[in-house]
């Protein structure tokens, strides 16, 4: 089925047709103009400025109704850091020996990140790939981990790319059909948490710090619904935040902490998700 007939009959010719149309017409100088150019098939026009309302509408739709054609309803996220090597493999982005210590020690989390994205897609398979669908920010480290859990079982997964300035690309463990990139870091954040039925965040920088605590703001305003936050490598978080202090001196309410789960392994995450939803019933 094409998408003109998955849209329904219409009398008008569509886009699709008009753009072939388009590039037949003779050469001349009116034709090569930029002012010719189909508004939406001009690349100059539709990164202008004052068009940025328009692509973050584009942001929005185009993996919305890509994820709602496949039939994806609910997802479970790995936020993790982007620098863990596997075990046995290169830190690659230590500056020092103790950075290449530590994050030689913390791979144990690149693999239980892959194992936990194994489980939830196991679970995954009974809604034919509907439901628990493992969606990762589609990078290297943890990402890598999550998504290449998901393949290890033949599973989809999902990979939520942004342009950054430096080199970046997709791991090649993502569905490539459901592999997405962004300019909006803001657009790429409500996609991640629109269909989260549980957030497990792995060790990681800023950038997982950012993901984390937006998820927790959410469910702290009641803007989202409470779900499963679950934090893996109880002696890094420990350290990284302190969540009892904060609530000590006034700037979250006692009992906030509660929307936190600290865990070590796979099967002790999948084991809080799994009662959360009563799956065993």
């Amino acid at each position: 089925m094409t998408p003109m007939e998955k849209a329904g009959w219409t009398p008008l010719p569509h886009s699709d047709e008009d753009l072939e149309r388009s590039k037949s017409v003779p050469d001349t100088p009116q034709t090569r103009a930029e002012t010719y150019r189909l508004a939406w098939n001009d690349p100059d026009f539709m990164t202008r400025r004052e068009l940025r309302a328009v692509r973050l509408q584009l942001e929005l739709l185009k993996p919305e109704m890509i994820l709602a054609e496949r039939g994806i309803r609910s997802t479970v996220i790995l936020f993790g850091g982007a620098r863990l090597p596997e075990p046995g493999g290169e830190a690659w982005a230590a500056k020092n020996e103790t950075q290449r210590k530590n994050l030689e020690e913390n791979s144990k989390y690149y693999e239980e990140a892959r194992k936990f994205a194994r489980l939830c897609s196991r679970q995954s398979a009974a809604s034919y790939y509907r439901e628990y669908v493992v969606v990762t920010g589609g990078g290297p480290g943890v990402m890598e981990a999550g998504n290449r859990g998901a393949d290890d079982v033949g599973a989809p997964s999902i990979g939520l790319n942004i342009v950054l300035p430096h080199e970046q690309a997709p791991n090649i463990y993502v569905t490539p059909e459901l592999c997405f990139n962004f300019h909006y870091f803001a657009i790429r954040k409500m996609h991640f948490v629109m269909r989260a039925k549980a957030v497990a965040v792995f060790p990681g920088g800023f950038g997982t710090m950012d993901e984390f605590f937006e998820t927790l703001t959410l469910i702290q305003t009641g803007r989202m619904e409470r779900v499963p936050v679950i934090l893996f490598g109880k002696s890094f978080w420990k350290r990284a935040i302190d969540l009892d202090f904060l609530a000590e001196q006034g700037t979250i309410s006692p009992g906030d902490q509660d929307i936190i789960d600290f865990v070590d392994t796979a099967d002790e995450a999948w084991g809080i998700i799994s009662r959360f939803y009563k799956l065993g019933e």
